[in-house]
């Protein structure tokens, strides 16, 4: 029988004319490309695959590995027809572009491919820096598109300002964006479909103002109003940690893990574990072995690998499928 092994992960670096540097500075990445916008951490997407940091498996794609081990995913992961999830970090040194993301049907009849949901927590920010969730007051389909061809829209979503470990929860057909001076770590279903709605007249790198999805991005937008506010969600203290359950969809379960000392987990047949070391850093043991974990860095547990025990002052974002 296989000897079941934990494993860091590498990015996939992507270069977006909204990014910046604080990626290579708050957590030391070394990218091949400038400026820095998102780190793909845990990614089996064609778009930008994460590989495989040390071991047997040294720089094999997440996705390879995965196909010659597909108990690794666990029974509930199992259960979808691809990799479910996909987490970055993202630096917003800019606005990024106001966009709306199609459910799983709308995407699969025009993209062929899967929907989006995704959640965001925010891992640092400015003190006047906010993001655009959702529709401050209703809108009919013909005021949304004069909105679109006014470059008014902005004028009716909602403008959030945000703080330090601030969560929300992004259903398909929310117009969002983030703001400027926002470091975040999303976790989202895994999809790259976005529909891009407005853009601040920006030009790309081939010299033409960046797409537009309009007509897709009036499909899909839900246009009612919402009152956008972040998750609150209560933290259960034990032993030499605390743990906080942030978001669960059919996607993916997220949770806060809060490490004082130390704290011991099982990670059963049932999912894999993505441990996201976003402050601090600890030493992750099993019975077959030990793994040293910086601030930044992403690792992969194979369902199955059993109790497991963080041990060191972090911050960890876990995801799970359940």
């Amino acid at each position: 029988m296989e000897t079941v092994l934990p494993f860091k992960l590498s990015p996939a670096y992507k270069s977006y004319i909204w990014g910046g540097h604080k990626l290579c500075t708050l957590y030391h990445k070394v990218a091949p490309v400038e400026p820095l916008a998102e780190t793909w951490e845990l990614s089996c997407h064609p778009n930008g695959e994460s590989y495989i940091q040390g071991g047997e498996y040294d720089g094999q794609t997440l996705a390879a590995y995965l196909k010659m081990h597909p108990q690794d995913l666990g029974t509930q992961a199992g259960k979808f027809s691809g990799f479910p999830v996909l987490i970055k970090f993202i630096d917003a040194k800019e606005n990024l572009s106001v966009q709306v993301h199609p459910d799983d049907v709308y995407a699969l009849e025009h993209e062929h491919h899967l929907g989006k949901m995704e959640m965001w927590y925010v891992i640092s920010c400015e003190r006047d820096s906010f993001l655009y969730y959702g529709l401050k007051q209703t809108l009919s389909p013909q005021e949304f598109s004069q909105r679109v061809k006014d470059q008014t829209l902005t004028d009716v979503l909602n403008k959030v300002m945000v703080r330090p470990g601030d969560v929300f929860f992004i259903p398909p057909g929310t117009l969002h964006a983030i703001g400027a001076g926002c470091v975040i770590a999303e976790i989202q279903q895994n999809s790259d479909v976005t529909y891009r709605v407005y853009d601040y007249g920006r030009i790309g790198a081939d010299g033409n103002p960046r797409e537009l999805h309009l007509e897709k991005a009036a499909d899909t937008a839900r246009l009612t109003a919402e009152i956008p506010v972040p998750i609150q969600s209560p933290k259960l203290y034990k032993d030499g940690y605390a743990v906080q359950r942030l978001v669960s969809c059919a996607y993916f379960t997220v949770d806060k893990l809060d490490i004082e000392t130390d704290g011991v987990f099982d990670a059963n047949k049932e999912s894999f574990h993505s441990l996201l070391c976003i402050e601090g850093e600890y030493s992750l043991y099993t019975n077959t072995g030990c793994l040293h974990i910086q601030a930044g860095e992403s690792v992969f547990i194979p369902a199955g690998t059993g109790r497991y025990r963080i041990s060191g002052s972090s911050r960890i974002l876990r995801t799970l499928i359940l």
